[in-house]
């Protein structure tokens, strides 16, 4: 297959290493013409991925309308916030991409303000005649890379046949790939896992323990499913890849970003001063904004959520925070 990759952080570049590594035509596209120069001289992604050399196959593409010309599916890595812009610089050129088959989104986030979902926004850009959806699931980089066992979620709304073929096309054997008709489901479990992530990142910089974070993980996950299923979503879902594997994967890896952020948080720093200071998007810290709205919208009790939110937008002490979530009235397991 030919798989054209707009946005070349981490995940997009591992994507591209990997893909090109299975033998298809890949044509990773980054959003700056420096950057796509840069990776051109360079052969590996210095500022994202410096540890990985590119395959000798894998094209840089240094414009959108080449890169797509001869593209089967076109694959977006670019930050939550960007999606929008990205798609739109797609757009522009889908009368020219005959082959074109559909988009996946392989970030994990929603819109800033419209709360709407990756597959919302996509929709309503390319319209509804182009099958979108979502490769999600726990996926660290740099393991994808260099070939380390992983699975993930394919959520797509194509054809059973068009699916199963991208199915097979990107799975190998160091790559294994679900199907799901859950479009909604995969984008709260991959989004809302970023959340979780930080109020875990806040527990482990707190030093509250491992009986915390176990605990804090287990009603996080109780807590994705309430929310997930008032806006939508099936309960079986949250049960796989895109939920509680994501979770866990997001909530105890050492180099998850949203895990990083909450401790730094527990440390005293401010937002501001932690995204200032790195190249990188903490997707969780927009998310809990976006998810705060819709939790509020919705009447769902989501106490994690709530005092997530609290800290990182209201500036409330995360040990306050602590103590707020564990005077909570008693409850039955199973309910929030």
């Amino acid at each position: 297959m030919n798989f054209c990759i707009l946005g070349a952080g981490a995940w997009g570049t591992a994507m591209a290493v990997y893909l090109a590594n299975r033998g298809h035509v890949v044509t990773l596209c980054p959003r700056r013409m420096e950057h796509a120069l840069k990776l051109s001289s360079e052969r590996k992604n210095e500022d994202y991925l410096p540890e990985i050399i590119f395959p000798a196959d894998l094209q840089i593409g240094r414009e959108v309308g080449p890169a797509l010309m001869e593209a089967d599916y076109l694959l977006l890595a670019c930050p939550s916030h960007a999606l929008r812009a990205t798609c739109e610089s797609a757009q522009k050129h889908l009368s020219c991409s005959p082959k074109l088959i559909g988009s996946l989104a392989l970030c994990k986030g929603l819109e800033p303000n419209s709360n709407k979902y990756a597959h919302e926004v996509m929709g309503e850009v390319f319209g509804k005649s182009m099958p979108c959806g979502y490769l999600t699931g726990p996926s660290h980089a740099l393991e994808l890379a260099i070939g380390k066992p992983a699975a993930m979620c394919l959520a797509v709304d194509s054809s059973e046949v068009e699916t199963r073929t991208l199915q097979e096309a990107i799975s190998s054997s160091t790559l294994r790939i679900y199907r799901s008709d859950d479009r909604v489901g995969a984008a709260i479990g991959g989004t809302l896992k970023n959340v979780y992530a930080i109020a875990v990142g806040i527990s482990d910089g707190l030093g509250l323990g491992d009986n915390a974070r176990a605990a804090l993980i287990t009603r996080c996950l109780n807590e994705m499913i309430e929310l997930g299923v008032h806006l939508g979503a099936s309960k079986d879902t949250f049960a796989g890849l895109s939920g509680v594997g994501d979770l866990i994967a997001t909530c105890t890896g050492e180099w998850s970003r949203n895990r990083t952020f909450g401790q730094s948080i527990a440390h005293g720093k401010t937002p501001n001063e932690i995204i200032i200071s790195q190249k990188t998007v903490v997707e969780g810290y927009g998310a809990t904004a976006c998810f705060y709205e819709k939790g509020k919208e919705s009447g769902t009790t989501a106490p994690v959520l709530v005092q997530v939110y609290r800290i990182l937008y209201e500036g409330v002490d995360p040990k306050s925070a602590v103590i707020e979530l564990m005077a909570r009235g008693l409850k039955a397991e199973g309910t929030s």
